[in-house]
């Protein structure tokens, strides 16, 4: 079995959907086998982001992932981190597919309720600094 990393994002636990979010990934077939209640300090947030220091959104990133609590969860499942690509939808959820879960919660861009890793190599590097620090 696949690891993948989702961290449902601060605009999602503010606005209290944690239970629905989880919901859904667990309805996906992908099993928790791990789960940590954070919040991101900046030193964090800028070493799991860091392949996109330079660009336009950077700081609002790394400002925003700091602002409120999160939910990690390393996820199990059978080629994980593409079929959890699938189930959260396009960065935009304007263009993400209906029943993903940022075409659900998302509220915009920026805010868009939650990451999952884009490769199984991000995958072990995103899940090693977050629950290995």
């Amino acid at each position: 079995m696949d690891k993948t990393l989702a961290l449902i994002k601060p605009d999602a636990v503010e606005r209290n959907i944690i239970g629905d979010i989880i919901s859904l990934i667990e309805k996906n077939g992908f099993v928790i086998i791990d789960m940590k209640f954070m919040k991101m300090s900046r030193s964090i947030a800028e070493k799991f982001y860091d392949a996109h220091i330079g660009k336009s959104f950077y700081d609002k990133l790394v400002t925003y992932m700091t602002s409120g609590n999160i939910i990690a969860l390393v996820l199990k499942k059978e080629n994980a981190v593409d079929i959890f690509r699938d189930l959260i939808g396009s960065t935009d959820p304007e263009f993400a597919k209906e029943g993903t879960i940022r075409k659900l919660y998302a509220i915009d861009k920026s805010f868009n309720s939650i990451h999952g890793s884009d490769s199984d190599a991000n995958a072990e590097r995103e899940i090693s600094i977050i629950f290995d620090h």
